[in-house]
């Protein structure tokens, strides 16, 4: 399958949709997910191109990496969730609902269930409201 230039994350990397922004380097964009499992569910994503992690290049991935790590650090330290679900989906089967590589942070408290992945849009007021406090913690 060939990377779609118009799937939304390549248009939001272009600055052609809206999203709520955690924090950018020259290789990565992390967002607040616009359907999250959780309150602060966040996403990183390359800016390289590839729709699976078997196409992106070692040095894409391990800047996703880094900011996977930066992320979460201060995600615990703005929310303090029990735990943090780190996740990756490669296909339709596997759950990946965009055709884009992207790595999702989801902070976890016991006691409390995940929301349906990719279904119910989030208010945007809220999704500022955490994102302000994480991006307070990097």
């Amino acid at each position: 399958m060939a990377y779609d230039v118009n799937n939304i994350f390549a248009r939001i990397l272009r600055g052609e949709a809206p999203c709520v922004r955690i924090c950018e380097s020259d290789t990565t964009l992390a967002i607040m997910d616009l359907m999250p499992q959780a309150d602060g569910h966040v996403l990183v994503l390359p800016k390289e191109a590839a729709i699976e992690i078997y196409e992106l290049s070692p040095e894409a991935g391990a800047a996703c990496i880094r900011t996977v790590q930066q992320v979460a650090a201060a995600i615990r330290r703005a929310l303090a969730p029990d735990g943090l679900l780190v996740a990756q989906f490669n296909g339709a089967a596997a759950g990946q609902t965009v055709p884009h590589v992207h790595f999702h942070l989801i902070p976890r408290w016991a006691g409390h269930e995940l929301r349906p992945h990719a279904r119910e849009m989030a208010a945007t007021e809220k999704l500022e409201e955490l994102a302000g406090r994480i991006r307070g913690a990097l």
